[in-house]
């Protein structure tokens, strides 16, 4: 593995360990791997550590001119603040996947603007993207099966969220060792 490890800062490792333990809780609840854990469950961590945390994280990010995490954060913090505060509420199917949908584009809109960062961040946002569109379609189209995918694909995300904040704490490798392109052929540097 790489021995390099982009720490970025103090805010921004927070926000991906809040980040990846929210979605982790969230796409455990929708995965149902755990017996009698539902997505309900997360209610609490998505409102306090993914709601108000995260958003605060965001506003420091901004304060500091990091404008994609500053984004980032406070985006994905409203996003879980409004999914927990709403939680147990009547809406139609249809109003929470347009809900879903919106917050993919989001998540959409991250992992373009992410290209230049750590690749375990990229990857966490194209997984939240996913996981999203999945559970909206699910939404819209009542269907269990596409919201345990969509579980699963939030819990990898918050696994390499969390991974990615994890080696910036711990200076542990982010990427995986280059290889040379053939026998006998030797990297320099």
């Amino acid at each position: 593995m790489d021995s390099e490890v982009s720490a970025g800062s103090s805010t921004s490792t927070l926000g991906h360990l809040a980040l990846g333990l929210t979605l982790l809780a969230f796409g455990i609840g929708h995965t149902q791997v755990i017996d009698g854990v539902t997505a309900a469950d997360a209610v609490s961590v998505a409102t306090y550590l993914g709601g108000i945390a995260l958003f605060l994280a965001g506003l420091l990010a901004l304060r500091d001119h990091d404008a994609l995490n500053g984004t980032a954060f406070a985006g994905l913090g409203a996003l879980w603040f409004i999914w927990g505060a709403g939680a147990g509420s009547q809406v139609s199917a249809n109003a929470a996947g347009l809900f879903l949908l919106l917050f993919a584009l989001l998540a959409l809109s991250l992992t373009l603007a992410s290209a230049g960062t750590v690749p375990l961040v990229r990857v966490s946002y194209g997984l939240l993207s996913l996981s999203l569109l999945l559970l909206a379609l699910g939404q819209f189209g009542e269907s269990g099966g596409l919201a345990k995918a969509g579980g699963w694909f939030a819990a990898a995300g918050g696994l390499a969220a969390w991974y990615a904040a994890t080696a910036a704490l711990a200076h542990w490798p982010t990427a995986l060792p280059k290889r040379a392109a053939g026998r006998g052929v030797t990297a320099t540097g």
